[in-house]
């Protein structure tokens, strides 16, 4: 019966990381190029001229981020809108290794106090 669940448990993560993937590179394309509902309430009170921000808005002293210039910054591949498929399944493998690698971690550091962390299930 064990080998039957963990058949299940394998076959529902393969599953599971196919939709993800499938999602983050077909979704990807038709989401809004400006998600950030923040930018707009900044700039409320401000009209922008030639790229300028006048009047008054908390706006006006935002600078860009560190890793504005990263090869994934801004949902691209460099600056690429036309990779945002790619950006997408970036993204989603990045975070499935570091989230796998930190649970297998957490394990393999729970199953080193000699058991006390699990349940004897025979």
């Amino acid at each position: 019966m064990s080998s039957r669940v963990s058949r299940r448990g394998l076959l529902f993560a393969a599953v599971a990381v196919a939709v993800a993937l499938l999602l983050a590179g077909v979704v990807s394309y038709f989401a809004s190029g400006n998600p950030d509902g923040l930018d707009h309430v900044t700039a409320r009170g401000c009209t922008e001229v030639g790229g300028a921000l006048h009047g008054s808005c908390p706006a006006q002293h935002a600078r860009e981020h560190a890793l504005a210039g990263s090869p994934l910054a801004d949902y691209a591949v460099d600056g690429d809108d036309g990779f945002l498929g790619v950006a997408g399944i970036l993204g989603v493998l990045a975070t499935l290794l570091i989230a796998g690698g930190l649970f297998w971690l957490l394990r393999a550091r729970s199953g080193s106090r000699g058991g006390q962390g699990r349940r004897d299930r025979s």
